[in-house]
């Protein structure tokens, strides 16, 4: 199964969603909280191409997207795939 990074914030209700698909389609899912972790925010910056809103999600350490972008690869099929699962 693929490592899976989210990162979020507790207010979010996207984050929220976002988790809730990963963790249906049978995810582990590890959430990096950037208002517990203030200092991880420039890490999901870098790593998220400048993109400084939550949810950033990262499967095995490629950048996905926010949950817009999450929705879509699970709506084309895709998302299994990279969660190592079958489709």
């Amino acid at each position: 199964m693929a490592v899976v990074e989210v990162f979020t914030s507790p207010f979010c209700g996207y984050c929220h969603n976002a988790k809730r698909l990963l963790t249906e389609r049978g995810a582990a899912v590890t959430e990096i909280d950037v208002m517990e972790f203030p200092e991880r925010r420039d890490e999901m910056v870098s790593r998220a191409g400048g993109r400084r809103t939550v949810p950033q999600v990262f499967i095995d350490g490629a950048h996905i997207g926010g949950y817009a972008e999450l929705v879509s690869l699970d709506r084309e099929g895709k998302l299994a795939s990279l969660l190592g699962a079958a489709p």
